[in-house]
């Protein structure tokens, strides 16, 4: 019978011993620490999936007094990376398909002399100049920490839409209602997407100032030049023949970024036919 208890405790004990050793030989990333920093080529789009549960902190790590936020951050489960671009540009860092509140700090420079560019929560972009090193600090933004399988591509951003605007001098009113109907022509080039146009109207009539202001949605990027048009209701009193001051908005926004024009001249309103 004591053999017997001799061998369970034994193999209590092995057991115990092993689990330990499974437990001490898991080991963090390879690019736990700015030393083992991965390098992304000059081949962009970069993409990386890494488990970072056993990511760690140090002292050489970025800190979140940068980002101005309310209180520090830990950066728990931290791993770096490190990118030369060869041409100057918009770059952007998404890490929102993350299994876990993932944020990254952008910084040039090195360990104890760091100069922040942008920090950012899922995702961050920002202005890139050919042959400057930019390091990214990629952690656990939750203040528990925890990591898990981060997600990560690192790619160029297109620029924000272009946008033209114009206005034609010649407008009309209806004598009726008192509404005018402003038009001009709006041209969008760049990344595919749809905004709006807006004109603001003002026209004195006498001791008193008649406005108004209209709205035109689905103005589409496509590199085409468009006709738009819209009525613009007076505020109060009517419109009438006669001057009045416009001020004329084009939106459109793209994944990254909106573009705009704005364009102010003085139009005559001429009643409808």
């Amino acid at each position: 019978m004591r053999h017997l208890r001799s061998a369970a405790l034994a193999a209590l004990v092995l057991g115990t011993l092993i689990t330990s050793a499974g437990t001490a030989l898991a080991a963090p990333p390879g690019n736990d620490t700015y030393s083992g920093r991965t390098v992304v080529g000059a081949a962009i789009p970069f993409t990386d999936s890494l488990d970072t549960t056993e990511a760690t902190a140090d002292s050489d790590d970025l800190s979140t007094d940068f980002c101005g936020t309310p209180a520090p951050i830990p950066t728990n489960n931290s791993v770096w990376y490190e990118i030369t671009p060869t041409a100057d540009g918009m770059l952007g860092a998404d890490m929102s398909q993350s299994t876990y509140s993932a944020a990254a700090i952008v910084a040039t420079g090195s360990p104890g002399n760091w100069s922040l560019v942008v920090c950012g929560f899922n995702g961050l972009t920002w202005t890139a100049t050919a042959g400057t090193t930019y390091t990214l600090l990629v952690f656990d933004a939750l203040f528990e920490g925890g990591g898990g399988t981060l997600n990560l591509t690192i790619d160029v951003v297109p620029p924000p839409p272009t946008v033209d605007i114009t206005v034609n001098p010649i407008a009309t009113f209806n004598s009726q209602t008192g509404s005018a109907t402003v038009s001009g022509t709006a041209t969008c080039t760049g990344e595919p997407g749809s905004g709006f146009v807006t004109t603001t109207l003002t026209q004195q009539a006498g001791r008193f100032i008649v406005r108004g202001s209209g709205f035109s949605p689905d103005f589409q990027c496509d590199g085409t030049t468009r006709s738009w048009s819209l009525e613009v209701p007076p505020d109060g009193s009517k419109f009438a023949g006669g001057k009045a001051e416009s001020v004329t908005n084009a939106f459109v926004c793209g994944s990254f970024g909106c573009g705009f024009d704005s364009e102010e001249r003085t139009i005559q309103l001429r009643g409808r036919a």
